[in-house]
């Protein structure tokens, strides 16, 4: 057989019959399905967790190939890789930016209607830990409802923003997935959070309604809580700056190295520190042994105060 008899076999076509590949209506319909479970099952499972209220509603779906949707997606996303034993080895969950901003303010303690809407932003290091424990939850609704053979836990990837997301193994196949939209409503802000999964697991995937998912709602719960630690156990960088004696222009351009600059006040020298661009404390320099240190003498504010300057 020449080269000339050989002809490359339609993508799609292949795809659709190998089982990888659905119709519209036969993916919708999945789609439907798990956003009906969401809709139904969400809003109480993460109103007894965090005691906020939160608007869960299906918002329709896309399909194509799995790059391609998640580039959809946009920047201003934070997504997680997922598995899920017996069912699927990668699926990733997404969740616009706003609704972890809006949710963190309200779980530190801001009233729903102060909070102005967020723009789509890159998220802190903060608000992903939040995130990843939103990603955990729509995780675990998803096990439920896609009834996988084993109980197996679903494994959540660490959350990451959009723009930071590896570039694709170029060896490794690109595949036909379904995007689930479900709108995420936060006090006063709409966002969408999304579930992208291989049409080829969608398939052969039989929807089912959990059963004794809803629990008694409280106020505040061990999830708010452990959203609260994580916050605290965040790594915040402090930066110190000490005011130094004035300098005329003409001194200032013509110092080189060894030239000492004395600091503007004469005994206990104030210094303020700052983190996020914010002011936290007023201190006094020091030195303990070797080190040189800041004490604190003030605080710009209390300790909610100041938890949610550093979070935003």
């Amino acid at each position: 057989m020449s080269s000339e008899n050989i002809y490359s076999f339609d993508r799609r076509l292949l795809a659709r019959m190998t089982g990888a590949l659905g119709d519209d209506k036969t993916i919708g319909k999945i789609c439907a399905d798990l956003g009906q479970v969401f809709g139904e099952f969400l809003p109480d499972l993460l109103h007894s967790e965090t005691g906020l209220d939160l608007t869960i509603g299906y918002a329709g779906f896309d399909t194509g190939l799995k790059s391609e949707l998640i580039r959809k997606l946009g920047d201003g996303v934070a997504l997680s890789d997922c598995l899920l034993r017996n069912w699927c080895s990668d699926f990733t969950i997404s969740c616009d930016s706003p609704a972890i901003i809006a949710m963190m303010e309200m779980l530190l303690g801001s009233p729903a209607d102060s909070i102005e809407e967020p723009r789509p932003r890159n998220l802190s290091g903060i608000e992903l830990d939040v995130a990843a424990i939103v990603f955990e939850k729509v995780a675990g609704v998803l096990k439920s409802a896609v009834n996988a053979a084993g109980g197996f836990e679903p494994i959540v990837g660490k959350a990451y923003n959009a723009e930071g997301r590896a570039a694709a193994d170029k060896d490794a196949e690109d595949v036909y997935a379904a995007c689930v939209n479900i709108t995420l409503g936060v006090g006063p802000v709409l966002s969408t959070f999304s579930i992208l999964v291989p049409q080829q697991t969608l398939l052969k995937t039989t929807i089912v309604f959990p059963k004794g998912i809803g629990q008694a709602r409280r106020q505040k719960t061990a999830w708010a809580e452990q959203v609260e630690q994580q916050v605290r156990r965040s790594m915040v960088e402090l930066q110190a700056h000490i005011k130094l004696e004035a300098l005329t222009l003409a001194a200032i351009t013509q110092l080189k190295p060894g030239d000492v600059i004395p600091f503007h006040d004469p005994k206990d020298v104030r210094v303020d520190v700052k983190a996020n661009g914010r002011d936290l404390y007023v201190c006094e320099f020091g030195r303990s042994g070797a080190r040189y240190t800041v004490r604190v003498k003030d605080t710009h504010g209390t300790e909610d105060e100041l938890l949610q300057h550093l979070t935003r």
